[in-house]
């Protein structure tokens, strides 16, 4: 019997670092950031959709807390004069104070662009829901898609999967679109993978992207011969 393992946590410590990062010697303290974690995640992800971020990191040391927001559209989410900015981070704290009143720490908040985003495969896979949910024909946002990640020089291979009542079918089903190959067994591959939803007036489609943006290979130390 085979096990599906998550591409990400499959390489976590080998070319993947832990998206929360902190240390929390009492048991107590650790339940409470594990749970204001989950709940800044869920926040951010139904806040900022539509906005093409992918990647939610977050920091914490003895007296701030840090969130890294890497998103494809930054102007978006600063706004004009750093006016969403401002906003988000008066959200983003108020839902902290309530998880967890007794949190003081100091809330900072960092807004990262993106170069390629093509390259990843959150913001891949909001590219074709916004596709599904303008009524677009699903095999031509497919095909669009897979094409478009094709092309940026970093990826070697996509695959594309859509589950649902394609096209408002009375029988749900699963389309797939593969180009390049996606080694998934191999630590050293370098693959993103994300799942979305496109919401229609028929139901919901699930989507999977896996990206495989080539081998990842470790710096060999030169030691010198004395």
């Amino acid at each position: 019997m085979t096990h599906t393992v998550h591409p990400y946590a499959h390489r976590l410590g080998i070319i993947r670092d832990w998206k929360s990062r902190w240390y929390a010697a009492d048991p107590k303290s650790r339940r409470e950031n594990i749970k204001v974690d989950e709940t800044i995640r869920r926040f951010l992800e139904k806040r900022l959709r539509g906005t093409y971020t992918s990647g939610i990191e977050i920091e914490r040391s003895a007296s701030t807390l840090r969130i890294i927001l890497a998103t494809a559209r930054p102007g978006l989410v600063i706004g004009r004069s750093g006016e969403n900015a401002t906003k988000l981070r008066k959200e983003v704290e108020t839902v902290i104070r309530k998880v967890a009143p007794l949190d003081k720490r100091a809330l900072k908040l960092d807004i990262v662009e993106m170069r390629q985003p093509e390259t990843n495969a959150a913001v891949v896979a909001f590219m074709i829901a916004e596709g599904l949910e303008k009524r677009m024909p699903f095999r031509r946002v497919l095909k669009q898609t897979v094409e478009k990640v094709i092309a940026a020089r970093e990826v070697e291979g996509v695959r594309i999967a859509i589950s649902g009542r394609l096209g408002g079918a009375e029988m749900s089903r699963k389309e797939e679109l593969k180009k390049g190959r996606i080694p998934l067994q191999t630590f050293r591959a370098d693959i993103d993978f994300a799942a979305e939803e496109a919401h229609l007036p028929y139901g919901v489609i699930g989507i999977k992207v896996w990206i495989f943006r080539g081998n990842v290979f470790q710096e060999k130390k030169a030691y010198a011969i004395s």
